[in-house]
């Protein structure tokens, strides 16, 4: 069938979209991102909007989800300038991805390949639950993992967007050709009618 094609792969794209997008949601709950974590779980929920609507060919359903995805563009190419501190976005003055509401970095700071986390001594004012640490020998810094991680959400989401894309014009497409359930009306068929009086006609032997 040809919208075999196109659906299979949009279902293909949504399953890594899920995979990686639940991947990354763990990650942040692990270093208490908030912003992210919101920004995931409803980019989640459109994904799966998005494999229903392409299962049970629903064109408003992907219309919803083609929408979600330019809004998942501009949000991850933010995180992508916030951590490579393009313009004025500074990680030392920001704390944007907590809201505001803690030092929390991201959790690849310390856990990155190859770091060595070495305890420094702090103010004996600091919170209870923060530390001053020294971070150094990571094979990546965690800034440019973060960058990685956004710059394969938008991978995925521009081909997803231009899969959905096709995919929902096909549907529409499949529903004009289906304006037939009117009936033969169109062919201007008209019914056999039943006469009201009976015409008795003579026998003769």
């Amino acid at each position: 069938m040809g919208t075999c094609d196109g659906r299979c792969t949009l279902l293909v794209i949504c399953s890594l979209q899920l995979v990686a997008a639940l991947q990354r949601q763990v990650f942040d709950f692990l270093g208490y991102q908030w912003a992210p974590i919101l920004a995931n779980f409803l980019h989640i929920m459109a994904v799966i909007l998005g494999m229903f609507g392409t299962v049970q060919f629903r064109f408003r359903y992907l219309i919803f989800y083609a929408v979600w995805l330019v809004l998942w563009v501009g949000w991850n190419s933010f995180i992508i300038c916030f951590y490579l501190e393009v313009g004025n976005l500074s990680q030392d003055r920001d704390f944007l991805m907590t809201f505001n509401t803690s030092l929390h970095r991201s959790w690849w700071m310390e856990h990155g390949p190859g770091c060595l986390v070495t305890a420094v001594p702090g103010p004996h004012m600091a919170p209870d639950d923060h530390h001053v640490i020294s971070v150094s020998g990571c094979l990546l810094d965690y800034q440019y993992i973060e960058v990685l991680s956004s710059a394969i959400q938008v991978l995925l989401a521009l081909f997803g967007f231009v899969y959905a894309c096709y995919v929902s014009k096909v549907f529409q497409d499949d529903e004009d050709s289906f304006d037939f359930i009117g009936g033969f009306d169109s062919y201007g068929y008209q019914p056999p009618q039943k006469s009201s009086h009976l015409q008795l006609q003579p026998l003769y032997t």
